[in-house]
């Protein structure tokens, strides 16, 4: 097996590896420089990087890179450590460097509107693969999301085809809260690793006390961002779009300072709030 095309499958199909990669040996060692193993999120492997204990170790330090999704650097000394008698004991040393394959991280924008569009070219520049959906033709078109890898002109035929995993992002900026409403009702039993809805406080609690209404738990929207964005005193769409985008990015990143905005659904709605 190719470990090259493998990669290039497993970003294909949106799901994860590691490639540990011998980058420098000294002495004798049954493997040579170059040699490499793909580690895949299941834990199987293609390829090869000598066997025995050393192989062992690089395939759980592979599992930690993936969770991570930061490279790192291994150094052997097979001269000294018998634990390595039963497979790497030559006489060497050498040099693994394992680093992430991680498929492009996935957005996937519900609304066309001003915002949307800002937002699908920053994020675009930020490396999301991006998706809109908008059940008006006039906004969800390849003229004006030309960076769009999809286009979804009706919420239940993106809901039937779209299969959000953990390199999901999913945003929710309809022009309504009933468009709204029934995308976040469908957002929450995904496995999107980031869901966030546009609005303010007022439009949140309304929707989340509708959806309750309909039979939802609440607990259902304990990991939705809403409103979304990190809170930077944004006002217009292009502003508004990279208060989002640098919350996607934090999300991404795993920043810890992000701090995770639950609105309360028993909270009183305050007086005065902008609108969504």
């Amino acid at each position: 097996m190719d470990v090259f095309e493998e990669i290039v499958r497993l970003r294909r199909e949106g799901r994860r590896g590691a490639l540990a990669t011998i980058v420098h040996v000294n002495g004798s060692i049954p493997s040579f420089e170059s040699s490499r193993m793909l580690v895949r999120e299941d834990g199987s492997i293609a390829g090869t990087v000598g066997g025995g204990c050393v192989e062992a170790e690089v395939w759980a330090a592979a599992k930690d890179v993936m969770r991570a999704e930061q490279p790192r650097k291994l150094t052997f000394n097979l001269n000294n450590d018998p634990s390595y008698e039963s497979g790497l004991i030559c006489g060497g040393t050498l040099e693994i460097f394992v680093e992430p394959i991680l498929p492009p991280p996935k957005l996937c924008i519900f609304g066309g509107g001003h915002v949307s569009l800002a937002l699908a070219r920053v994020a675009e520049q930020a490396g999301f693969e991006i998706t809109v959906v908008d059940d008006r033709e006039s906004f969800a078109n390849r003229e004006r999301f030309p960076m769009a890898a999809e286009l979804h002109t009706s919420f239940e035929a993106a809901f039937e085809k779209l299969r959000p995993g953990p390199v999901s992002y999913l945003v929710i900026v309809t022009r309504g809260h009933r468009d709204d409403m029934r995308v976040l009702k469908w957002a929450v039993g995904t496995e999107a690793r980031y869901i966030g809805m546009i609005g303010s406080k007022r439009k949140v609690i309304a929707i989340y006390r509708a959806l309750e209404s309909e039979g939802m738990a609440r607990e259902s929207f304990e990991r939705v961002h809403a409103p979304v964005g990190l809170a930077i005193g944004a006002r217009t769409p292009e502003e508004i779009a990279v208060s989002i985008a640098a919350e996607l990015i934090a999300v991404r990143r795993g920043a810890a300072a992000l701090p995770h905005k639950a609105v309360s659904v028993s909270a009183s709605p305050p007086r005065r709030a902008a609108s969504g």
